[in-house]
Formats: structure tokens, C-alpha cells, sequence
């Protein structure tokens, strides 16, 4: 990654010291400019290469107690068509999902499941949460984690297909929906999604959107509002929605387009359990962000339960870490869990669940 990024900044450097020098041959120009166009596709190839890896670590690090698929599934097309002309631009995407079964499942009995959306605007189901995963199946819960539109190491054509706050949605829905259609053992009646950051947004939208379809939520320091995320962060964040494959106009062109990506939006829907935790210094989805969506559903009467921490360690990944100060504030959300999906090993103590997560 580091050699990809030091030759693009090499080729922009010699590209700027040609500009300089208006005399030399055009040519030259055109050529540089194009093989900077090849190092930039290059990336998403070192993200493949990156994920692939990456999937070996999954099995290796959960093959003692779960047995791990990744399963090609489709969704509802793009949103708009990268060309109009396009006769095949109505075609259902196609996107990968994780699959987790405890290897202990009794093939007659069915069991909760939890549906787990990765973090990040442009990212993917990493063994970062390897951990949350182990406690997880520890439980006895079968997790399906879907690579959404827009995640890194399927190629352009998946990172160009991002539909941040919209039809990403339909991805993870369908992620829950194939885990019902074709294992017996995942019980219908329960079924609970939860992510954190981007995945805690695309959790409030599920139970919002989607709220017959889940029996609990939670949403740990989730982006909430598109309008007062994009006041907050610089011009690289707008960036990411005015590029022409995703909306390709700004919040002030549209705003109505950013509002139905918003979960806020939809927080008169909500008629579910749900937990929201944030966190004062989260250095990236700011805690007034999550204070909005949590006074909009004040707003609208719902009930819900949510708890903003003080300076928690870790900013934007305080729970989420490894530290016995994460561990202990994941435990409670295992404990909000429990009483909504009735897991059949529930963790009596912090200290067991450390146990399945950690060895020890």
C-alpha cells in the first residue's frame, strides 16, 4: 500500500514539474497523466489481493468453533445507471456475504441470528471484529455479514456502485433474508441487527425501514444525519456523495436526496427495541450527531434506551477494542441482546465472555 501511494505521489510530482515547462511535448503529458490513471485503478487490485488475505485470517481465526461460508447473492440494481443507454442497467447487483454457524448447533433446534453490517463509508467485513464474532457464536447466535455496495476489494465496479444511506440497505436486508430461506435453524422470530459507525447507521435504518423484519436493534456511535454530518466534516467527506457514480450533486442542490439517507428521517417508524451508545470524544461521528438522532426520537415519543459516554478510551472505537474498559461496555450490549433474541448460551459474567473471546 505504502509503495502504491509513494509512485502516485511520485508520477503527480513529475507531472506538476512538467506543467511548469510549457515547451515540452504534450505527449508526454498525456502519458503521464494516463499511467497516473493506471496507479489509481491499481489500488482497488491491492484491495482485492487485501481482502483475499484477509478472508484467510477469518478462517483461521474462528475455524475452532464456527463454520464460516461467504456465500454470492443479489440485490435491487443501482440506484441510477452509470449510463442511461445501459440495456442491462436494471440487472440486481451481486454482492458477497459472511456467514458464522457455531459448530455446536443441533441441526433440529433453531437458533437467533444476528445481522452484522461492517463500518466505513468505502470499507469491509475485516477480521477487526473478529472478537465480537467469537462472543457472538459463543452465545449460540448464527451472524450474517453483508459486503454492501460501495466496500473495498471487489474491483471498481463494486467501490463505484456505493449508495451511502440508500440501496446498501437493500444489501443487508437480503443478507437476513437469504439466512432464513435457507437454513432451517435460523429462528425467524429472532433475529436482532447491530452494527457500529456506518454499520450502526445502516442498523437504525433496518429497524426503521425494516422494523417487522427485526426484533431489536443496536446502534453504537452511528452517523444520523447526513445534513449535520456534512456541516461538520471537510470538503473530502462531501466528496464522497457529489462524484458522478454516486449522487453527483451537493446537499445544498439536493437536499431532499440527503434526507431520505438520513435515519433521522425515519425516526416516526421506529416500534422496536433499540440501544443507541455514543461516546463525547468520538473524533468521527461527533456525539451532537448522535444527540440529534436520540432527540428526534425523543421528539416522536418513541421508547428506546441509549447512553452517551464520557470521554470513553479509544474515541470513535471505544467499545469496540480490546481493552477490559471495551469489554465490559460490549458485555451490556450481549445483556440488551439477550433479553430481546434469548440466545441459548447466554454470558453469565464480563469475565466469561473474555473467556470466549480471548482465550482466557
Amino acid at each position: 500500500m505504502k509503495t502504491n501511494v509513494l509512485f502516485l505521489s511520485a508520477i503527480i510530482a513529475v507531472l506538476n514539474i512538467f506543467s511548469a515547462f510549457p515547451q515540452k511535448e504534450d505527449s508526454l503529458l498525456l502519458q503521464l497523466k494516463s499511467l497516473e490513471q493506471k496507479l489509481s485503478d491499481y489500488q482497488h487490485r491491492f484491495d482485492i489481493l487485501e481482502k483475499q488475505i484477509d478472508d484467510l485470517m477469518w478462517f483461521r481465526r474462528l475455524e475452532d468453533i464456527a463454520h464460516i461460508d461467504k456465500v454470492r447473492l443479489t440485490s435491487t440494481p443501482r440506484w441510477k445507471p452509470k449510463d442511461p443507454e445501459d440495456r442491462f442497467a436494471g440487472n440486481k447487483l451481486q454482492f458477497y456475504s459472511y456467514v458464522f454457524i457455531p459448530k455446536n448447533v443441533n441441526p433440529k433446534k433453531k437458533y437467533p441470528l444476528i445481522v452484522l453490517p461492517h463500518s466505513g463509508i468505502h470499507a469491509n467485513f475485516s477480521t477487526y471484529y473478529s472478537h465480537i464474532v467469537r462472543e457472538l457464536i459463543a452465545q449460540g447466535y448464527i451472524v450474517v455479514s453483508a459486503e454492501y455496495r460501495g466496500s473495498t476489494g471487489y474491483g471498481k465496479a463494486t467501490y463505484e456502485n456505493i449508495d451511502y444511506g440508500g440501496r446498501e440497505n437493500d444489501d443487508v436486508l437480503e443478507s437476513r433474508n437469504y439466512m432464513i430461506e435457507n437454513y432451517s435453524i435460523v429462528d425467524p422470530s429472532r433475529v436482532g441487527v447491530i452494527g457500529w459507525s456506518h454499520g450502526g447507521m445502516i442498523a437504525l435504518m433496518q429497524i426503521l425501514q425494516h422494523g417487522d423484519k427485526y426484533q431489536c436493534a443496536f446502534a453504537g456511535v452511528p452517523v444520523s444525519d447526513l445534513e449535520n454530518r456534512l456541516a461538520s466534516h471537510n470538503e473530502s467527506y462531501t466528496a464522497y456523495f457529489t462524484t458522478p457514480y454516486h449522487i453527483g450533486e451537493s446537499i445544498e442542490e439536493n437536499p431532499e436526496e440527503y434526507a431520505r439517507r438520513s435515519p433521522t428521517h425515519y425516526a416516526q417508524n421506529l416500534d422496536k427495541p433499540l440501544l443507541i451508545y455514543t461516546n463525547t470524544n468520538d473524533n468521527d461521528v461527533y456525539v451532537e450527531e448522535v444527540q440529534l438522532m436520540i432527540n428526534t426520537l425523543k421528539k416522536h415519543g418513541k421508547e428506546f434506551e441509549y447512553k452517551i459516554f464520557q470521554d470513553a478510551s479509544g474515541g470513535h472505537g471505544f467499545d469496540r477494542i480490546d481493552s477490559k474498559e471495551a469489554t465490559d461496555i460490549r458485555f451490556t450490549v450481549h445483556k440488551f441482546l439477550e433479553r430481546y433474541l434469548k440466545p441459548p448460551h447466554p454470558f453469565a459474567s464480563q469475565k466469561e465472555m473474555r473467556r470466549a473471546a480471548y482465550g482466557f
